[in-house]
């Protein structure tokens, strides 16, 4: 979607995404205004007048008005969030503008550690670490006894969304020699079904894979999308890995389902409530791997976000479409 421009003025843009937003700008200083604001700005959504909003999920944003705010009709034309997600924003943000995000910008790191995910929960690396001689036979007894170890080739990973980090998910999955199923909403092109095979709906990707990851984006219709009776109907075993939004699953009936051993385990990244409070049952469970959302983190991540940022920049000033525009429908 093109946004058209006015180049007769000095624009206006505020910036608060920090260091990523402001290198960013750096170049188009000739065309445009920075102001910086913080990241913990208690109204972030005060920036009347403003063309360009860079902004992210913080905390903020959670106490923005149900209604736009006075002012909010002059301003922003367009709007860039950080985040690949949008659900931390009201819908009021969404309508009537240009928003876009950072999809794909932290692809490569969560496919990287849902691979470390997988690796981990087939080879048992943190519960095979004998501390003495008789726990390192007590270990290692089971294994020379014929009880193997477990394996990634031959397995069989569901992919939950099939955007940036599902195709980078796939592409290790297969080095590996995995089985690779996905289910989206949208339509498959020939293209992709020659490198994945789809399924009808997620219950059968939870009944066919040996692990299911969350990749979805959280929406009206996908909250709560991994409840009891899609738990009840997944393969036996099944290792559930969550690196998209903790409200996609039903953390009751996943409890459930880990207590009851319908679910072999679950490796959450992300929860409903972060963090969890004292003494939730996930911090201490037995078959849950639980990581303080830090997947999206890599070395080239702020890079990414810094470039895509410049780029679409380049293409409002010129009037051009930019790129990954949120669908106001859908809601990412």
């Amino acid at each position: 979607m093109a946004v058209e421009c006015v180049d007769t003025r000095l624009l206006r843009a505020v910036n608060q995404a920090g260091p990523r937003g402001t290198a960013a700008f750096a170049r188009f200083s000739d065309r445009i205004a920075l102001s910086e604001a913080a990241h913990d700005a208690p109204a972030p959504w005060d920036v009347a007048g403003a063309d360009i909003l860079v902004t992210g999920p913080f905390a903020a944003w959670k106490n923005a008005p149900a209604d736009p705010p006075p002012g909010w009709g002059r301003g922003p034309r367009w709007v860039q969030i950080v985040s690949a997600g949008v659900d931390a924003f009201p819908d009021w943000l969404l309508r009537d503008r240009v928003v876009t995000c950072g999809r794909g910008n932290a692809a490569v790191p969560i496919a990287e550690y849902v691979l470390a995910a997988l690796l981990l929960h087939e080879k048992r690396f943190d519960a095979l670490r004998p501390a003495s001689a008789a726990e390192w036979r007590a270990q290692a007894g089971p294994l020379q006894r014929g009880v193997t170890l477990g394996s990634l080739e031959g397995r069989t990973v569901g992919l939950a969304g099939y955007g940036a980090i599902g195709h980078a998910v796939a592409a290790r999955a297969r080095a590996f020699g995995m089985r690779v199923l996905a289910w989206r909403s949208r339509p498959w092109t020939a293209e992709e079904t020659a490198l994945v095979e789809p399924a009808a709906s997620l219950g059968e990707l939870a009944a066919r894979a040996d692990h299911l990851v969350l990749a979805l984006p959280l929406t009206a219709r996908t909250r709560n999308i991994v409840d009891g009776p899609l738990l009840a109907g997944a393969k036996p075993g099944l290792h559930l890995v969550n690196v998209a939004r903790g409200g996609l699953v039903d953390e009751a009936a996943l409890l459930a389902a880990l207590d009851a051993g319908r679910i072999g385990a679950a490796t959450l990244d992300v929860t409903s409530q972060e963090p969890l409070p004292d003494g939730h049952p996930f911090y201490r469970h037995p078959r849950v791997r639980l990581t303080p959302h830090v997947s999206w983190s890599g070395p080239e991540v702020a890079a990414a976000g810094t470039r895509r940022i410049e780029e679409n920049i380049a293409r409002f000033l010129a009037g051009e479409p930019l790129l990954d525009v949120v669908d106001p429908v859908r809601g990412y």
